[in-house]
């Protein structure tokens, strides 16, 4: 692993942060700094929508907030297999995301949703983008 390959893995690291604080706080704007403008991105597995990324942009930033105004993701492995020529990237990333919702009584309850986001990252002038985002769900709990 040359410098190079340390660099572009720090930076999609970055990326992958970048898009789950934006989720967490709201800030779906920031996810501009994520995707590229006509990135695939494919929730269904969790109930949600499958569209490119201006639908989607729009759609998280009606539906979350109603769902939940408490959501906290955490990443722990990334895998990296880069193309040939160093510009591509397809990025598995571990997570963990358990939200507060309503229990319909006033009160509150926690869901959990845990799996893998697979994305395929490309080199920009911008910097690592996401072209491709399937989220994976592997378990779910209190649902």
């Amino acid at each position: 692993m040359d410098l190079q390959e340390l660099s572009d893995r720090a930076e999609i690291t970055d990326a992958i942060t970048r898009y789950t604080l934006a989720v967490d706080e709201g800030d779906f704007d920031r996810l501009d700094t994520v995707f590229t403008p006509d990135a695939h991105i494919d929730y269904t597995e969790s109930g949600g929508v499958v569209d490119t990324y201006p639908v989607v942009k729009a759609w998280l930033a009606e539906a979350l907030p109603g769902f939940s105004r408490h959501r906290l993701h955490t990443v722990g492995q990334v895998a990296f297999d880069f193309a040939e020529d160093g510009d591509a990237a397809e990025v598995t990333a571990y997570f963990h995301n358990p939200m507060r919702i309503s229990d319909g009584q006033g009160g509150e309850r926690v869901v959990e949703v845990g799996g893998l986001y697979r994305h395929s990252f490309v080199r920009t002038g911008a910097g690592w983008r996401s072209r491709r985002l399937h989220e994976q769900v592997v378990w779910t709990r209190g649902f």
